[in-house]
Parts: C-alpha cells; structure tokens; sequence
C-alpha cells in the first residue's frame, strides 16, 4: 500500500510530532530537549485533472523533487520535550517539556513569543509534567498532564495584542484518575455559530472521557479494564437505526481498538482486533481517497508496525502493515497536506507514498480496491521473538510515559537519505 520514500535519521530519541495543517512542515520534540522543524519538498502538480497515475517505478522523494530542508532547530527545553503541536492557522507552534515549560514559537524563525510554567500537580510545589498539547481552536490551548490535570488556556485573555500563553488557565478539569494519553476534538454540531469544536474525548488510564468547554465533563466511561492510549474520530460510516455514522475509536494496550458510537459514551459498542497483544500507541484517520477508500484509520503499534484497518463499509478489519521500525514502537503517524504519511519512532522519521503498484483492478464504480503490500510478511526471526521480550518493550514504554522518558546521552549525526538516490 506504502512504500518508504525518505528515512530521517534523528539526533535523539523522538518523543513527539506534529504535522503543519496547510504546509508540508514536520516538527519533532527529542528526548533530549530539542524541537525542530524541517520541510518536505512539495509534489509537482498534475498538468490535467486526466493525468495518469504517478510512475510506479518512482517516488516521490528520489524523482529529483528535492529534499528535506531543515527550517530551524535548537534546544527548546533543558528536559526532555514530551508534546509539540502547530496552531490551527499553522502560524504558530507549542511545545511541552519536562521542564515545566510550556512555549510559543513563530512556526517559520522558532522565534519564542510566548511560555508559561506549567501548573503544580495537586499537593506539590513543583510544576506538572505535560503528557499532551492541543491547540482546540485558534483562541484555545488545552494542556494535558500526567496527574490527569486538563488545562484550558485562552489566549485572549493576555495583555498583549498579538495571541499569547496568559500565566494560569481558564479551567482546569480532572476527568481521570491516571496521566491523559489522548484528546481528540468532536465535530461542532450544525447548530454551532462558530462551526469550532467545544467538546473533546480524552483517555486517561482504564476510561474515555468527554469534556466541554463551557460545562466542564459531560461523561465518563465504564471501566474498560484495559489502559486506553490513543483516540480518533471518524465520519461518514454507513448510517442505520442505531447507528450515526460517526464514531470515536479508541486504541488500547492489548492491541484493540474499541468503537464507541457519537453520544453514546458510557461503553464501546464494538471491537476489532488489531495488534496482536502489542498496544495501539497512536491513531490517525486516512484521508478519503489514500487507501482507494473511505472509513480506513492507520494505527501505530508499539512493535513498530503501522497498520491500515478498515472501519464500516464491508466489515471492519486489517487490510495491510508496513514497518516503520523493527525495534522501537511507533509514537507519531500522520498524513501531510499532500498526502504522504509520516512515520516516527526511536530515532527516525519516515515518509511513506502511495504505492500503486500494489492496487487491484479499477471496480465498476470507479475505485480502486486495495492490494497486499509486500511490506506486510513477517520476517522469520521476528515471529521467533519470545513473549518474554514482547512484555518488556511493554514495561519499558509503559515506564517511559507514566515516569518521564529518561534522555539519551550524546547526539548522532543528522543526515537523510532517500531511496533511488546515491
């Protein structure tokens, strides 16, 4: 389905990534402090909407459309940094370290405008340690920790003309027990005047939680006896009776991604098998046409695979994998403004492209079905591993989130390569 078309080598271990909403940018925040952001070179344009399919025979990165430009990079953060993340407009990008700092910086110079010290966790002097950043409208930060403290900041609130981090949130809220390892927005409903999000679907520990911007939380789920690390939203499945066609999934550390139909949150309605015992670490949605289909998510597991899973429309299950790292789990995945999906994990940042060659024949409506991907077969030494060494990857993971992820000593040099190129 995915080839590799670029591996970026890291100077330390990655923690976090964010991806530019209206640019091909790619930020990442290091273990040992760093944020940096870098440029993927933009796709050529199609001369006619008729064009032809792209060369199979040729990527996207090693056709001699260029490389990856370093825009700007420097050590944002004396601890590691745990979360970065761009603002709606792209304009500007937030960072969250160990610190407890949290800063904004002009997205194109990583000029600091605006940082803050983050909130003590309850019964302590010390300032929390931040498990995630989410710009939720272009007014509104909200700051998860790992005290399962959920900050909202509003950046009108400043003295200052241009938008900034003002000293102490608007709201803080509590909707778990244990550190929040995902937010999600929900869609605003028809109704809105504004058309912005206002309620937002956390995990934190073992439950879903759903969160309002003006009444605080509206829900919070069952037990669900699993630990629940990632979250997507999805639209546009088939709709019937009993169903809405938009859902919540939720990725937990068996490998399981649950279903959780919109408005209904007191317990997941379906389950699909995923990872094979190895936790879903991150989710995205694919964009409608990558894949040659809707309804189709990718999921980051903590063996390094990325999986492809179908949700709705024919019956939900794995379509393909590619591995984005043998080793080392995958902890940012996402799909760039031109549609190439961007892997990270360990020491490395991937971008993958649509493979064509990999499709089935063109179906009576036009689609294209999707084929196997040669990536997928299982290496004979990896399905050798022994359980024994699986569970640890797990306790070290596990450990590395809930405690502060221990910095890497020294710096590797930087470098890219590219496939197709000497």
């Amino acid at each position: 389905m995915f080839e590799s078309i670029c591996s970026y080598p890291l100077p330390s271990e990655l923690f976090t990534q964010a991806i530019h909403p209206s640019e091909p940018l790619i930020s990442v925040g290091l273990a040992s402090g760093h944020v940096q952001v870098f440029r993927l070179p933009q796709l050529p344009s199609p001369t006619t909407p008729d064009d032809d399919p792209p060369d199979p025979d040729t990527s996207a990165l090693s056709n001699g459309c260029g490389t990856v430009d370093t825009l700007w990079r420097t050590r944002r953060h004396k601890g590691s940094c745990r979360s970065v993340a761009f603002s709606s407009d792209g304009e500007k990008l937030f960072s969250a370290g160990t610190d407890g700092l949290v800063k904004m910086a002009a997205t194109q110079t990583g000029q600091v405008e605006s940082k803050v010290l983050i909130p003590p966790a309850s019964m302590s002097s010390l300032p929390d340690t931040p498990s995630l950043l989410h710009p939720l409208t272009p007014t509104t930060l909200l700051l998860a920790t790992d005290s399962a403290a959920l900050h909202i900041y509003d950046l009108r609130t400043s003295k200052s003309t241009s938008p900034s981090i003002p000293s102490n949130p608007s709201q803080t809220h509590h909707p778990h027990e244990d550190y929040i390892s995902s937010l999600t927005p929900l869609p605003a409903s028809a109704t809105s005047p504004t058309g912005t999000p206002t309620q937002f679907a956390t995990t934190g520990s073992t439950t879903l939680a759903v969160t309002d911007l003006r009444r605080g939380i509206l829900v919070k789920s069952a037990d669900q006896e699993e630990e629940l690390l990632s979250s997507v939203y999805i639209s546009g499945l088939p709709k019937t009776r009993t169903n809405s066609g938009e859902k919540l999934l939720v990725g937990g550390d068996g490998g399981v991604l649950t279903l959780w139909e919109k408005g209904v949150w007191d317990d997941q309605d379906e389950r699909v098998y995923v990872g094979e015992g190895e936790s879903v670490d991150v989710l995205c949605a694919m964009p409608e046409g990558i894949g040659g289909g809707r309804s189709l998510v990718a999921a980051g597991l903590g063996d390094g695979k990325v999986r492809f899973v179908r949700v709705g429309g024919g019956g939900n299950g794995v379509l393909g994998e590619v591995v984005h790292d043998e080793l080392e789990g995958v902890v940012g995945l996402g799909f760039d403004v031109e549609g190439r999906m961007v892997s990270g994990g360990g020491g490395v940042v991937k971008v993958w492209q649509e493979r064509w060659s990999d499709y089935g024949e063109v179906e009576e409506d036009g689609k294209r079905g999707m084929g196997s991907d040669g990536d997928s077969e299982k290496d004979e030494d990896e399905d050798e591993s022994s359980e024994e060494e699986r569970r640890e990857k797990r306790r070290k993971k596990k450990k590395r989130k809930k405690n502060g992820r221990k910095e890497r000593g020294g710096e590797k040099e930087n470098g890219i390569s590219f496939s197709g190129l000497d």
